[in-house]
């Protein structure tokens, strides 16, 4: 197990020289590490110079790394094996954005088709994506990080949440002649998904409306979609290599085509190809997923911290913490190893965040001056998309002074103005957000999350926590209607579902 390799060993007897060591003197020691400690790929500039770390961390983190066999990993999960070993199927994502699979390339070119000649009619104005999960937050996420690149002619709208409400405020102000559902899931039988779908095949056909003229479908599932009225020629699939919080470019993606135009589109997994192949061949002490990677497990098993916060400086990427969440806690919120065996140490940190500069009048503070370690991803942009008067030069300002501040903090005779420092931080800075920009972020993450996995022995890939909850919801469903006793169950619950039906 993990904590028994030698090299992990190691890297406790280091950890226990680093601890005392303050990033203040470290700097000082050094005068060139804000250059040296940084890395360069896919248009990304990582200075991870902030971390609690010397060169020698680095490369003990480096040969864990490799002790753990993260590089047969990276090559079996681009040659398409089948590393999904609890669903015995390959988690092969890459592929969507490679350029050679024929299948791949035949669905993106059907896409294409479709938004050109949607974006080039008048009648349809309003485009809502109805999904849940990775079905719904890549794309959300994708609209709003490129809405700068968006057609403004077009409103986009997305529906998740069963809760009725999200149904009936999305679609308040628009009118069903003038707007198109893709309904996206794989299996079209996601219990959310489809009641939502449902409530919009009624609200079309209430307009005396063709269902199959305003709907089209993101699913593998060919006898559903027929069933739900839609026309099989407007029906995009996808494959079982494409896990859903991995799936935001592929035909899951069809949103974010009819938004941005299929040639942006191209773009966007250019991005994505460059940091696949960065994440591919770089060595590991200058490959930028990795060594986020690394520093993750750094502060998670070594320092044990609980929470990671991503921090983007660009309202565009409002989202994005919020579309992490997913792929890193879904991915790496496991406590067996990939064999089935108990972990003796943790995994899967917290993922979270808010854009700046609004955090830093919310929960900067615990940051700052609490007392848990918080390490933060800063993520910014040399040019801003929307120069209004100066005010980027005061957004990158807060940037870099909230890095500093973290790092060597300040003394005072005051306890309460003191900021002890020390607190770790990475900053991500590209020249611009494109949609390769954002495409190489997303792989960004999805391949440290990928490297995280490896050091910690588990399966990034499957997500059998979710069902649970799923199916006894629909064991309590019946309850809730009066339409039948629930069997056997614990007394909270029965005491809830009394209160409900008011009894």
């Amino acid at each position: 197990m993990l904590t028994d390799r030698e090299t992990y060993l190691a890297l406790e007897k280091h950890f226990e020289e680093i601890r005392p060591l303050h990033l203040r003197a470290l700097f000082a020691e050094d005068p060139a590490r804000g250059e040296r400690f940084a890395a360069e790929g896919a248009g990304l500039y990582l200075d991870y110079s902030k971390h609690r770390v010397t060169t020698e961390t680095i490369g003990r983190l480096a040969a864990l790394a490799g002790d753990c066999g993260l590089r047969a990993r990276i090559d079996a999960m681009f040659r398409g094996d089948r590393i999904n070993v609890t669903e015995n199927r390959a988690a092969w994502h890459t592929q969507l954005r490679a350029g050679t699979n024929p299948d791949v390339e035949a669905v993106l070119a059907r896409m294409a088709g479709f938004a050109t000649r949607l974006r080039a009619q008048s009648q349809i104005r309003n485009v809502v994506n109805i999904g849940i999960g990775g079905s719904d937050l890549g794309p959300v996420m994708a609209y709003e990080a490129l809405r700068h690149y968006s057609k403004r002619e077009f409103t986009f709208r997305f529906v998740s949440n069963v809760d009725g409400t999200d149904f009936a405020e999305c679609t308040r102000d628009l009118h069903p002649e003038e707007t198109l559902f893709i309904v996206a899931s794989k299996t079209f039988t996601t219990q959310e998904t489809m009641a939502n779908a449902e409530a919009a095949r009624q609200w079309v056909k209430a307009a005396n409306l063709p269902v199959a003229e305003h709907f089209v479908a993101v699913s593998t599932a060919e006898t559903e979609v027929r069933k739900f009225g839609i026309d099989t020629a407007n029906m995009f699939g996808f494959w079982d290599w494409v896990g859903g919080r991995y799936s935001m470019d592929s035909a899951i993606g069809l949103s974010t085509m009819i938004a941005i135009g299929p040639e942006s589109f191209r773009e966007m997994l250019a991005g994505f190809r460059a940091m696949d192949e960065h994440f591919r061949t770089a060595p590991f002490e200058q490959n930028l997923p990795v060594l986020m990677g690394l520093l993750a497990v750094w502060y998670v098993n070594f320092f044990g911290c609980e929470t990671i916060a991503v921090l983007p400086y660009d309202q565009y990427l409002k989202r994005f913490p919020a579309y992490l969440q997913q792929l890193t806690m879904e991915s790496n919120g496991k406590r067996v190893t990939r064999d089935g065996v108990p972990v003796k140490y943790q995994t899967g940190p917290v993922y979270w965040g808010e854009p700046g500069t609004n955090g830093q009048h919310s929960f900067y503070q615990l940051i700052h001056q609490g007392t848990r370690l918080i390490p933060c991803d800063f993520i910014g942009f040399i040019e801003t998309l929307n120069p209004v008067d100066g005010q980027h030069d005061l957004l990158m300002a807060n940037v870099f002074a909230q890095s500093k501040a973290l790092a060597f903090g300040q003394d005072s005779a005051e306890p309460h103005r003191v900021f002890p420092g020390n607190r770790p931080s990475s900053t991500i800075l590209a020249q611009r957000l494109t949609p390769a920009i954002l495409g190489a972020l997303v792989a960004l993450y999805e391949h440290s999350v990928f490297t995280q996995a490896a050091v910690w022995e588990i399966n990034p890939f499957d997500q059998f926590g979710v069902e649970l909850g799923k199916v006894l919801a629909k064991q309590v469903l019946p309850a809730l209607r009066g339409e039948a006793e629930l069997k056997d169950p614990d007394s909270s619950t029965l005491a809830l579902i009394r209160r409900y039906r008011g009894k």
